[in-house]
């Protein structure tokens, strides 16, 4: 076969897959240009990279929601009142702000913001491109952060996002953006940019900020000041123009100018326009130091979790809630409490707390409440309202509770006891000694009546007197005045003397039944809460229960009145009104109270000391006067003093009321003589005035030497009854060695104590074979008892 005379080029297998598409280097190019990529390799290449950007960005945008966030922007300040209903104690909330309706603002008031920071708004998809490169541009040369937002996309920061500050983030701020424009009109985003943005000076939104910067609703800023407003949005805090006037008059000149280029304000309105007067910014204060913060406490523990006010709708509503707070009388308090701590001899402000509370007896509502000197102060547990929190032993102020159970019993005023220091008190078991508690001061007080009892607060009466009623009749009108179940009364003899600890606010409410003739009241401090739209929510619980018959309360309010006339009140309270009311301070001066009252107020006063390092309850330190610092401090000292202060200037004006009318009891009259038929025509003749002690009995006088079962008999014989109480002596076995009382009238079926010798002595030996007492003995006290402290041991020292 003939062949041409040039070989053939054998044929190439066409190249697939890979190299077709990468053929590098290339056949047939140059040495440069065999390396470079043909026109399709660049423009696959474009249009892949092209695609899967497309696609990444609409499966991010699909899979970005809208979060549902704008709840918190709508919230309200919720604004707490004194009494007076103008007065604004402090706030609850979440953010200082006040909402405003785009529609209610001046078109140039939205436009100054949209001037300033977002000249396309209107007209944009909620992101500007232009915007964007510059921005980026910025952070690739200089490497810091600028955001390139517009208005949307720091809507959407403030209230969709928490933080946009990443490229993640800012990608995901930019998509939703996208959306929310969309959706929503531009009219409603910037309304509600105009709500969140923050203003500096602790203020968001532009109605709180037109009335921190000018004093004016949003709705009458003119256009000046909606620049200035405008101006310092960037850094509001660092432009404040009472910071830095100069920076703050270049950005509102910068706003106003933008205003006028595009197109919001007029040619008149520029040529009018001048930097505006502003508020200087409120000195630094914190809403709440003082008082302010514990009562707001107060307030959200008294209503915080009712249904109505419950999952943070106290923050969010913008409620408004009236309370019963006096604005003077709390001031006073303060004022009052601090005199402890000043002077010439001052109480340690950190070992000692004073609480004061009052309280109106006709509905509860607490009118002070002082428990502590300032929320935010310096000292351990400032926070910590001692006079609803904090409690302390009752001591004597819970002897009108004692006295008040007697008297529903049927037990009456003029009964008579043995008032001497440690007198022999079967049930009492001081420590296995028979003996009953000992007076303030071991004063021997004799024979008295309740009201003298009272008023000069004897233990040794008092403690015969729960015994004979039963120390739990105690606990339950100590409940039922309004000491709350859950404080622990125990069911003791001692409970008279106040072992139980109370809160100034437990008192006050106890006191307030008395003072309310026995109805009962429930204490509070919100009067009534309010709606933004101004209906009424809530009210106080101004309800009064009837628990205690009024003749016996009556009965128990004039014992009290005589602590003021001649007992331990005496030498502090002054005022010309009646006043009743009863000192109390516990064992070993562990706490000092005065509880009283007038028909419309009821205050108690208390003091409590602990070591500010272990909390451990300590004796109250002496200060103040020389003889509080010598004597102790009780009752009848700086509460009394303090109480006496305190109700001079929250009476002034009130109109002098008096108690209940009391009529002391007498006894029944002896029967009349049968009434003749025939009718008597003589004139009748003038009584004299009964005797009050008619119908006594006469204990005798010459008792004492005498045998057990004689004395017994003569004094059964009379209507007497007999408390035997046997005590080893020289004397004869049975052979009377004290009687009380004696040789002097008492009601009938009063108590007659009668000390009888044992017929031992102290080193056993025996005094004689008279035989003992028929009478009930007085138990044996348990020899072990005096090594032992008693659970019984009264607390409280009864002043």
């Amino acid at each position: 076969m003939a062949t041409s005379g040039s070989a053939r080029r054998p044929a190439t297998r066409p190249t697939k897959g890979l190299r077709r598409f990468f053929n590098y280097p290339r056949r047939g190019k140059g040495p440069i240009h065999r390396w470079i990529p043909s026109w399709r390799i660049v423009v696959g290449t474009v249009l892949g990279f092209f695609a899967l950007g497309a696609g990444a960005a609409f499966a991010a945008y699909a899979a970005t929601d809208v979060p549902d966030n704008l709840g918190n922007i709508k919230d309200q300040i919720t604004t707490i009142y004194y009494a007076d209903g103008v007065t604004p104690i402090t706030t609850i909330q979440n953010e200082k702000r006040i909402l405003v309706t785009y529609a209610d603002l001046p078109d140039y008031v939205g436009n100054a913001v949209v001037a300033s920071e977002d000249a396309t708004f209107w007209t944009n998809a909620g992101v500007d491109p232009r915007g964007l490169l510059r921005a980026l541009w910025t952070n690739l040369t200089t490497g810091a952060r600028q955001g390139g937002s517009t208005l949307t996309q720091q809507y959407v920061e403030r209230t969709k996002l928490d933080s946009t500050t990443s490229y993640t983030g800012k990608i995901r701020e930019m998509i939703i953006a996208l959306k929310v424009t969309r959706t929503t009109p531009k009219e409603e985003i910037l309304e509600d940019y105009l709500n969140t943005i923050y203003w500096g000076r602790n203020v968001n939104g532009i109605g709180a900020a037109a009335q921190a910067y000018f004093g004016v609703d949003a709705k009458d800023l003119t256009p000046s000041q909606a620049a200035l407003l405008a101006g310092i949005i960037p850094s509001p805090n660092n432009w404040d123009p009472d910071k830095n006037l100069t920076q703050a008059e270049r950005r509102w000149t910068r706003s106003i100018n933008r205003m006028h280029d595009q197109g919001y304000i007029t040619d008149a309105q520029r040529a009018e326009a001048a930097f505006p007067a502003f508020n200087p910014r409120a000195e630094k204060t914190d809403a709440l130091g003082g008082q302010k913060g514990y009562i707001r406490d107060l307030v959200v523990s008294e209503i915080g979790k009712m249904d109505q006010f419950k999952d943070d709708r106290l923050q969010t509503r913008g409620l408004s809630i009236y309370t019963t707070i006096d604005q003077n009388l709390q001031n006073k308090a303060v004022e009052i409490a601090q005199t402890a701590f000043t002077g010439d001899h001052p109480a340690d402000p950190n070992r000692l707390s004073v609480s004061l509370v009052s309280m109106d007896p006709t509905n509860g509502e607490l009118r002070t409440v002082y428990g502590g000197a300032d929320y935010l102060g310096t000292l351990p547990n400032s926070k910590f309202n001692f006079a609803t929190q904090g409690t302390s032993q009752g001591g004597s102020t819970f002897k009108p509770m004692t006295l008040l159970a007697a008297l529903e019993d049927g037990h009456k005023l003029n009964e008579t006891f043995n008032g001497n220091n440690r007198i022999p008190t079967p049930g009492w078991d001081d420590r296995g000694t028979g003996l009953g508690p000992r007076n303030f001061g071991g004063i021997n007080y004799g024979t008295i009546d309740l009201v003298k009892a009272t008023a000069n607060s004897v233990n040794s009466v008092y403690a015969a007197l729960n015994i004979e009623i039963g120390p739990q009749r105690t606990v339950d009108t100590a409940h039922k005045l309004g000491i709350p179940d859950s404080v622990d009364i125990p069911d003791v003899p001692s409970n008279v003397l106040g072992s139980a600890s109370v809160s100034a606010r437990d008192l006050a409410t106890a006191y307030s039944t008395l003072a309310g003739g026995g109805y009962r009241v429930t204490p509070h401090v919100v009067r009534e809460v309010k709606g933004l739209d101004g209906s009424l929510i809530y009210t106080g619980p101004t309800d009064r229960t009837r628990e205690f018959a009024p003749e016996n309360i009556a009965g128990v309010t004039y014992a009290m009145t005589r602590v003021i006339k001649e007992g331990s009140g005496k030498t502090e309270i002054k005022l010309d009104r009646p006043v009743a009311g009863k000192t109390g301070t516990s064992n070993d001066n562990y706490s000092a109270w005065f509880a009283g009252f007038v028909p419309q107020l009821v205050t108690v006063v208390g003091l409590h000391q602990e070591d500010p390092a272990t909390h451990k309850v300590e004796p109250i330190t002496g200060f103040g006067d020389k003889s509080w610092i010598k004597n102790g401090i009780t009752g009848s000292t700086f509460p009394a003093r303090a109480w006496n202060e305190f109700m001079e200037v929250a009476l002034q004006g009130v109109d002098v009321q008096e108690f209940p009318p009391y009529t002391p009891p007498r006894p029944s009259p002896s029967p009349s003589q049968t009434p003749s038929e025939t009718p008597t025509t003589e004139a009748p003749v003038e009584q004299p005035p009964a005797d009050p002690l008619a119908g006594f009995v006469d204990v005798p006088g010459d008792l004492v030497g005498r045998q057990v079962s004689e004395v017994q008999h003569q004094l059964e014989s009379l209507g007497l009854r007999v408390i035997p109480n046997a005590v080893a002596n020289d004397k004869p076995k049975g052979t009377v060695l004290d009687v009380q009382p004696q040789g002097q009238k008492v009601p009938p079926g009063s108590s007659i104590t009668v000390t009888v010798s044992t017929g031992k002595s102290d080193n056993g030996t025996s005094g004689g074979n008279t035989p003992p007492p028929t009478s009930t003995p007085t138990p044996t006290p348990d020899p072990s008892a005096s090594s032992v402290i008693d659970p019984l041991t009264p607390p409280g020292q009864g002043h």
